[in-house]
């Protein structure tokens, strides 16, 4: 079963490949991706280093990085509340 999970995988990952670089996008995409999954990781950290908010810690994971690329600050204060509430 993992192998075909991994073909599965390897296989969508080529065809990706493919169509990004059939498509000839530009690459400014990639760029904002990145400066927004850095700010998101940043502020994470600064929030958790800094004890802004006493008692919660966000964990720095692809789970909530991601939803800090996506959603932004919103994201992180929709996170810091379910922390509380929830834990």
């Amino acid at each position: 079963m993992k192998w075909i999970w991994l073909s599965m995988l390897s296989l969508s990952s080529i065809l990706l490949v493919l169509t990004l670089l059939r498509a000839k996008m530009s690459w400014s995409w990639f760029s904002r991706f990145a400066i927004h999954l850095t700010a998101a990781a940043a502020g994470l950290y600064l929030l958790n280093g800094s004890g802004l908010l006493p008692g919660a810690e966000i964990p720095l994971n692809p789970a909530t990085i991601g939803t800090a690329v996506v959603l932004g600050l919103p994201g992180v204060a929709v996170m810091a509340g379910i922390q509380a509430i929830v834990l």
